[in-house]
């Protein structure tokens, strides 16, 4: 409430704008906390956050997550994913 002035109308515009004011601060605050929220949820990108490892002069290919490992490079090369996939699927790893 503001009563800072005799006039009914003067008061209720005075509250008007506190109103409005802290309504803007508060919807700030709301996009401040999801944005937040959203960049705690990213993982780090760097290195050692690798997710497979090609060594190709050894002929191998390992998934760090999983721990599975082939030795068909040229076959991971051409887009033979799915060992890897079922590997993640079956140690519940998200994709």
């Amino acid at each position: 409430q503001s009563q800072n002035s005799r006039s009914q109308h003067e008061n209720r515009s005075t509250c008007m704008k506190q109103l409005r004011a802290k309504l803007y601060e508060l919807e700030l605050s709301k996009r401040s906390a999801s944005a937040q929220a959203i960049e705690d949820s990213k993982s780090d990108i760097g290195w050692g956050n690798q997710i497979r490892s090609y060594v190709l002069d050894q002929s191998r290919i390992k998934d760090l997550r999983t721990g599975y490992e082939t030795s068909n490079t040229q076959a991971v090369l051409d887009g033979g994913l799915d060992p890897f996939l079922q590997a993640s699927l079956k140690q519940g790893v998200e994709v």
